[in-house]
This record gives structure tokens, C-alpha cells and sequence, in this order.
């Protein structure tokens, strides 16, 4: 059985992770611990005064949040290195119009957002959670909100009704069946699709008429565990891409970097494209660096300097090898769980990572002690993308997509090793350490 020790990282994790059930209460949280280390809070609509030998953080659209150190001379040759990751993660987010009903209950309308697996929501006990912006005297508040236990369900069809279920695989209608199922009409006669908004207002203490609007997702309210007879594998909801934020945050947290600047970026959307404002494909990176170039008085050539020698690490979540299904891998290539750090490469740069990449992480997780393994995807199957790619081409910055391998990757419940998420603290640490 994993030592104490070496099981603290993963349960640091599944404790974030539980802490976490939407991309805001994700920033929220990053945020807390920011702010308890010393790291102070900026603000893009004002200017900043930035020193040497600080951290500081800021945050835009509520789930993304980019935070960094300065060391001795920042911008001026004592190097640049990034982490970027993401907040969100695939699933069902709650459409604004609330409740409406139909054969005597009241469903909510969900959208997807990104690429669940959809079946894997099914029979399991749901809660929301999210955002909520409420109108009140001094003006337009937004308030994080979790419902505190199981609050809908999507129930499963028979198999008296769908006798090829376990042939042809579970499968829902996005608009007629994935509503979910909220509570008894109380009067069908005379339908109230407002009852949510009703609830929701006595959930948050305010009346009905100050909700202005809400973001809400779908979230599992089985906590993250342990398993294994050695216990050693973790699961939970959000593995991808919370893990590789909280291996990023630890490792910003822990080093204090002698020069140069060390950031890290932990960006909404990715699941949808990354196109926002918001997002990687946004203009929130690269106009932070700009900030803080132009805070320290440093000439905008240095800022290219700086970009044209640092690295950028794309720390998302890796495909690791299934057993049952070993036809949907490249056997040479496949990651195995608890094995150490994944390198991502394609051909195509869904991966941004190329042979100098390659080499540099080989050398990063040598000097951290860490084991590393190589992942690319079947030749004959699509390869899916990162924030990587995005943020190699707007920065002009060199990037390697790395990642902890896992299983059930899109579905509620995902899975990992329980030794990685240390190894991936471990590399992300040593990274940093370098300036």
C-alpha cells in the first residue's frame, strides 16, 4: 500500500477537486489559496505596481485566472516559464429558462458543453452548481452557489423498453431526453416553470425578482476516492483538467523563483475551443505579459527576448492504457497509469510538443527524479488538442503538451494512478526552479 507520503499529493487533489465543482468555485479556490500565500490581487482596469520578489493574480470572467512570481530583474533576461491548464470540464450546464413540465414533473433543459460522455450521467446522484448573478440595492452581485446534496437525476431507461441497450450502447436525444428531472408538478393544471427560479431565490435568501441570470453545470456529489487493494488509484469528477491546476498551483506556490518570471494560467473553455474572452485563443495571456512588461518599465523588445527563450508547459490530462481495449492504442506509445509523466506529441500539432520539447521534459523530469513516457494517439483515430497549440502560436512561445495519464476521460466519474499527480508536482516544481 502507497505510504502516507506518497498518497498526500493525490488526496491534496481529490480534496481540491470536491471543493470544486464548477469552473468558478475552481478559480474561487485558486484564488483562496493565492491570496493565504501573500499573492496579491490586481485588477486589468487599473494600473499596477509590480516589485521584484512578489506574486500576484488576477482573474477574468470568473473561471480564469492567471497568476505569477517576479524574481530579480523580471523581463530582462532572467527567463520566462509558463504553465497553462484549464478550469472547465466537460458535461451539462442548466439553460436560463428554468423549469418546465412535462407529464406532471418539472425538468430542467440542460445544454452540453464540450464532449461528455453523456451516458456516464445517467442513475447518478446530481447536484448544481455554478454562478448566480443577483440585482441588490448597491448593484449586480455574483454569488457562487452548490446545491448541498442530490437535487436531479437522469434516470435510465428500462431494458423492457430499449432491449439493444447493451448491443447498441446507451444513447440520449441532447434536446428530448436529457432533461433532468427536478421535482413533482405541484399543480399540473396550471404548470409553474418558474418554481426553479423560486427555489434557486430561496436557495441564495434573495427574492425571486433580483435573479438576473445563472450559470449552472451539472455535478456529480460522490466525493473522490481511493481504490485499489493497494489503493492505489484515485478516482473522481474533473481529473481533467483540474489535476493538472492544482499540480500547477502547488508548484507556483512552492518555488520562488531567484529571477525571471514564473506564471501560471488556468483558462476557462478550452472544452468549447478556447475562442472567448476568456479563453486561450483570447487575448487574456498574452495581454497580461503585456501588462506586466509595461508596469516594470521594460522595452517591448525584451518582452520578445524573454518569449523567444522561455517555455511554456500545456499541462492537460493524457489518454492512459485501457487493458480491455488495447486495439484503441499504439502499443509502442501507450501511457501506462502510475508510470510518470506523459509527453504528447502528433504529427499534426494537436500536440504542441516537437523533438526539442521532447528532449527539454526528458531533462526537466530527470533532474526532479521523475519517470516519463511518451503518448501518441493511433494513427487511425482523430487526435484531440490542448490550450497547447493556441498558446504556441499567439505567444511565439516554445510549448510542450505534457500530462498525468487517466482513464474515462469526458465521463462523470474519470480515474488515474495515485503516484502520478506527485510526479506531475514534481516535474511542474523543477520547471520553475530553473529561473
Amino acid at each position: 500500500m502507497p505510504s502516507p507520503q506518497e498518497r498526500e499529493p493525490a488526496r491534496r487533489l481529490l480534496e481540491f477537486i470536491d471543493d470544486s465543482p464548477s469552473p468558478w468555485h475552481a478559480a474561487a479556490r485558486i484564488t483562496d489559496a493565492l491570496a493565504a500565500a501573500g499573492f496579491v490581487v490586481l485588477d486589468e482596469t487599473q494600473a499596477w505596481d509590480l516589485r521584484p520578489g512578489k506574486g500576484y493574480y488576477l482573474v477574468r470572467g470568473g473561471a480564469s485566472v492567471i497568476a505569477f512570481r517576479l524574481g530579480k530583474h523580471p523581463l530582462q533576461g532572467g527567463g520566462l516559464r509558463i504553465i497553462g491548464a484549464h478550469t472547465d470540464s466537460p458535461g451539462l450546464r442548466i439553460k436560463p429558462a428554468g423549469a418546465r413540465i412535462q407529464g406532471g414533473m418539472a425538468v430542467l433543459g440542460v445544454e452540453v458543453y464540450g464532449a461528455p460522455i453523456l451516458a456516464s450521467f445517467a442513475d447518478r446522484d446530481l447536484t448544481l452548481a455554478g454562478r448566480v448573478f443577483v440585482q441588490t440595492e448597491s448593484g449586480l452581485e455574483e454569488r457562487l452557489y452548490r446545491h448541498p446534496s442530490a437535487l436531479v437525476r437522469l434516470p435510465n431507461l428500462a431494458i423492457h423498453m430499449n432491449r439493444n441497450v447493451n448491443e447498441e450502447g446507451l444513447r440520449f436525444d441532447p434536446q428530448e431526453q436529457l432533461p433532468l428531472i427536478l421535482e413533482c408538478s405541484e399543480t399540473p393544471q396550471t404548470p409553474s416553470p418558474d418554481r426553479f427560479r423560486e427555489r434557486l431565490a430561496g436557495w441564495l435568501d434573495v427574492p425571486p425578482r433580483s435573479l438576473r441570470s445563472w450559470e449552472l453545470v451539472v455535478a456529480d456529489t460522490q466525493p473522490g476516492a481511493f481504490f485499489g487493494p493497494a489503493e492505489e488509484f484515485i478516482a473522481s469528477s474533473r481529473l481533467d483538467n483540474l489535476a493538472s491546476c492544482h499540480a500547477a498551483l502547488e508548484a507556483l506556490l512552492a518555488v520562488e523563483p531567484a529571477a525571471g518570471v514564473s506564471l501560471i494560467a488556468c483558462l476557462d473553455h478550452e472544452e468549447v475551443g478556447s475562442e472567448s474572452y476568456q479563453g486561450a485563443a483570447g487575448r487574456f495571456l498574452p495581454d497580461t505579459l503585456e501588462t506586466i512588461r509595461a508596469s516594470l518599465g521594460v522595452e517591448p523588445v525584451a518582452l520578445r527576448r524573454e518569449l523567444a527563450s522561455g517555455w511554456l508547459l500545456s499541462a492537460d490530462m493524457a489518454h492512459a492504457y485501457h487493458p480491455n481495449f488495447a486495439a484503441y492504442y499504439d502499443e509502442a506509445h501507450a501511457a501506462q497509469v502510475n508510470a510518470g509523466l506523459v509527453i504528447k506529441l502528433n504529427a499534426k500539432q494537436r500536440y504542441a510538443s516537437d523533438a526539442l520539447g521532447d528532449a527539454y521534459v526528458q531533462a526537466l523530469c530527470e533532474r526532479a527524479g521523475v519517470p516519463w513516457q511518451r503518448y501518441v494517439h493511433r494513427t487511425n483515430l482523430p487526435c484531440g488538442s490542448t490550450i497547447g497549440p493556441i498558446c504556441a502560436a499567439r505567444l511565439g512561445l516554445r510549448t510542450v503538451d505534457i500530462g498525468a495519464p487517466m482513464w474515462s476521460m469526458h465521463s462523470i466519474r474519470e480515474s488515474a494512478g495515485a503516484f502520478d499527480h506527485g510526479y506531475m508536482i514534481r516535474a511542474l516544481s523543477a520547471f520553475f526552479a530553473e529561473l
